[in-house]
């Protein structure tokens, strides 16, 4: 193995749903999925450094947390263990400089974990196979799989099984963030006491593909109706976004961000405008290619 760089800086990209149908509530607990996954170009960006001492985190985000709860920590403690190391994690420290916000239903912590992954496992100078690197991040979230490698992907089981679809061509996309947020538990239990149903069929995995095809393809959120039942103000943001000229606003995830789809940049910004008095980003959708060329700066 050659020697372990200094340090690595990566860029760990956001995603937006173009879809998510919960078909179900399964026997463990987690609900059923099939979800089009989406990147975008928002990023935040880790700097993993070398150093001595314990395993640290710092941001620039008051809101972020860096401590155990991270999932940045988390994932340093799984790679430490699969190299066979006891202890706690140590000898990195990681800056995350923040742009992708929290609870917004854009996978930025999963995204930094996923990150997290590909990056340690060098500093520390270890081999983690593939399929390892694949499995640890499934223990970290449903989503962490998606973020290692990005694209167009659907998303089915808990969303941890993963179908590349051919990437999206590049569409311009206005994301707008309230200044409230949405916890993923929140918006799937009020799902389950809206219009919750068990999972029928086999217990704990993936159901069946003849399941899947019977479900919706439309280009909706079933989060959406239920959250926005809470937080009114989401469902008029998408009606403006589609009368400003998107040809799809939706929820992203578990929200609260929302955003719509644009065909140009000019289009993208004009309607960006309207929204003056909220977190408004714009950005692109990214393919799988540009994820790979584009994480590392």
């Amino acid at each position: 193995m050659s020697a372990a760089p200094k340090q690595i800086k990566l860029s760990a990209f956001a995603k937006i749903n173009l879809d998510l149908h919960v078909l179900g509530r399964r026997p463990d607990g987690y609900h059923e999925l099939r979800t089009t996954f989406q990147s975008v170009a928002l990023a935040d960006t880790l700097t993993f450094t070398r150093s001595r001492g314990a395993f640290r985190i710092t941001c620039d985000d008051p809101g972020c947390p860096t401590g155990r709860s991270n999932l940045v920590w988390r994932a340093a403690s799984l790679v430490w263990r699969a190299a066979g190391r006891r202890g706690a994690p140590k000898g990195v420290t990681v800056r995350i400089d923040k742009r992708v916000p929290v609870q917004a239903g854009l996978g930025g912590g999963s995204s930094d974990a996923a990150a997290a992954l590909r990056a340690l496992p060098r500093l520390w100078r270890v081999d983690v196979a593939p399929h390892t690197l694949l499995r640890l991040a499934s223990e970290l979230g449903a989503d962490v799989p998606y973020f290692l490698e990005g694209g167009t992907a659907l998303g089915l089981n808990r969303g941890d099984v993963l179908v590349p679809l051919d990437d999206l061509a590049r569409t311009w996309v206005v994301l707008i963030v309230p200044e409230f947020g949405v916890s993923t538990k929140d918006a799937f239990g009020w799902w389950d006491k809206s219009v919750g149903r068990p999972l029928k069929g086999r217990r704990g995995g993936a159901t069946s593909p003849a399941r899947h095809r019977r479900a919706r393809r439309s280009a909706s959120n079933d989060l959406e109706a239920v959250v926005a039942a809470r937080h009114p103000i989401l469902r008029r943001l998408t009606v403006r976004l589609k009368r400003e000229g998107a040809s799809h606003a939706s929820l992203s995830g578990s929200g609260s961000a929302v955003f719509g789809l644009f065909a140009d940049p000019v289009a993208a910004e004009r309607a960006a405008d309207v929204f003056a008095g909220h977190r408004v980003f714009v950005t692109r959708t990214l393919s799988r290619k540009e994820c790979r060329k584009l994480a590392a700066n």
